[in-house]
């Protein structure tokens, strides 16, 4: 009776934890408790519409007003700066949205390790506590200064290029560019909202790779006929779609960047190539790398599943084979209904699902997902050079 009570005591204890909670890296930090102390946000709404309508009306409003007030005839530079006008009203949104994204796909992984029961109670107390630390982490004020310094410092470097980039951010004569109201209004709150928005984000995705770490060193209950083919853990394949907003939002910016390039320092598609390529495999290390950390295990995962579960199937086999094959006594009419033969049928199954494990649990529709928000921004790059309709016709044609 109290050893029951002792796991009773214990079960209750485990879900009441941080994983039974499904507790978020996503909510939390300076930034997320100033919007809700100006009830921007609530714990239990994001209230995404609203917050979307403030942060472009504080980025990218002024910046038309001011230019309007101060500097009218270069309102139609600013309307149409592709660089800017993306950041402010492609990107923007898309890193609040992808706050919701990451909080809600986070959650699920959490909840599901609990659900699974993949950790024993000692081992899901230490994936508790694990969390616990993060969450301090992600409370603590240090990373999103960083995150400030790290764009004031950027704005201080690019300061002299600011005029020669944008003319309607410029003022004065053209020995003598300076910043005109616009640019400083830009560069002091515009430009630090997005790159606090994009900083944070990669921040959140950095506790979460920090959490996947210390996971893949408990001890997981992995089961190598597991259906999914990955032991168990293939609904850690899901994760890396939490930071699609995020990686969507930086190839913006550099596609961006490429197609200002082209379109008006004369560069060709071509002199990207290599960019492009190093950009993709850095992204998708960044994103899928993580799930690399339980390689090792999946691996010995399969290889002991392997032979473990090819001793069952020869001692299975080797009984069926002789009472059935070689016993020259044996009425074979009865096989037809002996539960040797389903028995056998849905060894084989398991056995198959053992040889097929495969050690990166990787999900096919997030991998897509996660190389469209990588590709789909630099789009415009390719349509900077070559006509949308050539593009067109290259599609079609493909097609056929």
């Amino acid at each position: 009776m109290e050893q029951s009570s002792e796991e009773t005591s214990k079960q209750a204890a485990s879900e009441d934890n941080a994983l039974a909670k499904g507790i978020s890296l996503a909510r939390g930090g300076p930034f997320y408790r100033f919007q809700e102390a100006v009830r921007l946000l609530t714990p239990e709404r994001w209230n995404v519409g609203k917050r979307i309508l403030i942060a472009v009306s504080v980025a990218w409003l002024p910046l038309v007003l001011i230019t309007l007030a101060l500097k009218l005839s270069a309102i139609r530079d600013l309307l149409t700066d592709y660089m800017i006008n993306v950041r402010m009203l492609i990107a923007i949104p898309v890193l609040i949205i992808g706050q919701v994204l990451m909080e809600h796909t986070l959650r699920i992984v959490v909840r599901h390790i609990h659900a699974a029961k993949l950790l024993s109670v000692s081992e899901e107390n230490k994936a508790h506590e694990t969390i616990l630390r993060l969450i301090w982490l992600r409370d603590s004020i240090l990373p999103e200064a960083i995150i400030v310094v790290i764009a004031y410092v950027h704005f201080v470097i690019a300061k002299s290029h600011a005029g020669m980039d944008h003319v309607w951010a410029a003022s004065g004569a053209v020995a003598n560019l300076h910043l005109s109201a616009a640019g400083w209004y830009y560069a002091l709150v515009s430009q630090l909202l997005y790159q606090l928005l994009l900083g944070i984000s990669i921040w959140k995705w950095i506790l979460w790779i920090c959490f996947l770490f210390r996971f893949s060193r408990l001890d997981i209950r992995l089961v190598p006929t597991h259906p999914d083919q990955h032991g168990g853990l293939g609904f850690l394949g899901m994760s890396p779609i939490a930071i699609a907003p995020t990686a969507f939002v930086a190839s913006l910016a550099i596609g961006s960047t490429w197609r200002t390039q082209i379109l008006k320092d004369g560069l060709h598609l071509m002199s990207f190539k290599v960019d492009a390529i190093v950009w993709l495999a850095i992204v998708l290390l960044f994103c899928m790398g993580p799930l690399a950390l339980f390689v090792p295990r999946l691996t010995k995962l399969r290889h002991e599943g392997v032979l473990q579960y090819g001793v069952l199937g020869q001692v299975h086999s080797t009984e069926f084979h002789e009472k059935w094959i070689l016993n020259p006594d044996i009425d074979r009419v009865e096989l037809l209904t002996a539960p040797e033969v389903s028995t056998l049928t849905d060894y084989a199954t398991s056995y198959e699902n053992v040889e097929k494990l495969k050690p990166f649990p990787l999900d096919q529709g997030t991998l897509i997902g996660l190389l469209l928000a990588i590709v789909l921004p630099l789009l415009p790059v390719v349509l900077a050079e070559i006509p949308f309709i050539t593009v067109l016709k290259g599609l079609l044609s493909a097609v056929k």
